[in-house]
Parts: structure tokens; C-alpha cells; sequence
């Protein structure tokens, strides 16, 4: 199966691209401009859903910055996702002698045998305190792209 250059981008295309994602703080999340472009394929969860939506129908040689409001981008932070787990839980879910620290991102297992992660906020006796929301859940993000290449196969 060939690939063919195609001009836009739409579901299924890999596209060679540079990005910028960053707060609206200015703080970067995310930047390849400094080093080589990235190349991603849409539809397969390479990039996160509300980036995909900004790059379809994006040319080659498109250059701008797209301001996605919490809405647009990761979603407002939901406080039912600040849960505690019990130290048996987290035990289960890490390797043997890992320590955690507040800020860590700890993986867990869904019961339909994904991955999930949280964000430890604090530890306690039987019980920690996570956040599952997304990191970026709550921010106003500035997204920054370049095209440089579409092939769809």
C-alpha cells in the first residue's frame, strides 16, 4: 500500500508536523519547533481528540495558533475524579519498594484491563488522595502548529 501526498488533513492522514503546546502562563507543555518535526497518524489515539478536531482540514504550509479554552481542549476539571485510594490498591498497581511523592503520576488498572492514571496529591496512613483528572483538565491552552506534510494511505 503507497502513500500519496495529499494536501489536507483528514481522519487516517499522518501528518508531519511542528506544534507548540503551551498555558496560557506561557509555560510550554510540549514543543518540537527546536528539534525535528513530528509525524502522527489521526484516528489512532496518537494525539489527543480535541488537537486531532484543530488539525482536520489544516493545509500543508499552514502556520498559526489556535487558543482552545478548557472546553475546546481537555475539559473542565470534574472534583468526583479526586478520589482516595487505599494504600493496598496503590500497592498493588507499582512495582515492589516504589516510593511516591505528591505530584507523581501513578498508573492503574481498569477493570477492562486498560490504563488509567492519577495524579498523587497526598499520602496518608491507609489511604491516598489522587486526582484523575486530566493534567491539562481546567487550562486554557495556546496550540501552535505547522504543517509540513500529509500522506493518507
Amino acid at each position: 500500500m503507497s502513500m500519496l501526498n495529499v494536501s489536507e488533513v483528514t481522519p487516517g492522514s499522518h501528518v508531519t508536523l511542528h506544534y507548540r503546546l503551551s498555558l496560557a502562563d506561557g509555560a510550554e507543555v510540549m514543543n518540537t519547533f527546536a528539534d525535528k518535526p513530528a509525524t502522527l497518524l489521526l484516528d489512532a489515539g496518537q494525539v489527543a481528540p480535541p488537537l486531532e478536531k484543530v488539525l482536520l482540514g489544516l493545509k500543508v504550509g499552514h502556520h498559526s495558533t489556535f487558543q482552545l479554552m478548557p472546553e475546546q481542549a481537555f475539559g473542565l476539571r470534574n472534583p468526583d475524579l479526586i478520589q482516595r485510594v487505599s494504600i493496598a490498591t496503590l500497592r498493588e498497581n507499582s512495582m515492589i519498594g516504589e516510593h511516591f511523592s505528591p505530584g507523581d503520576l501513578v498508573e492503574f488498572n481498569a477493570p477492562d484491563g486498560g490504563r488509567y492514571a492519577g495524579v498523587l496529591k497526598e499520602v496518608g496512613e491507609f489511604s491516598a488522595l489522587f486526582d484523575f483528572n486530566h493534567p491539562l483538565a481546567g487550562e486554557d491552552l495556546a496550540f501552535e502548529v505547522q504543517i509540513v506534510g500529509i500522506l493518507k494511505g
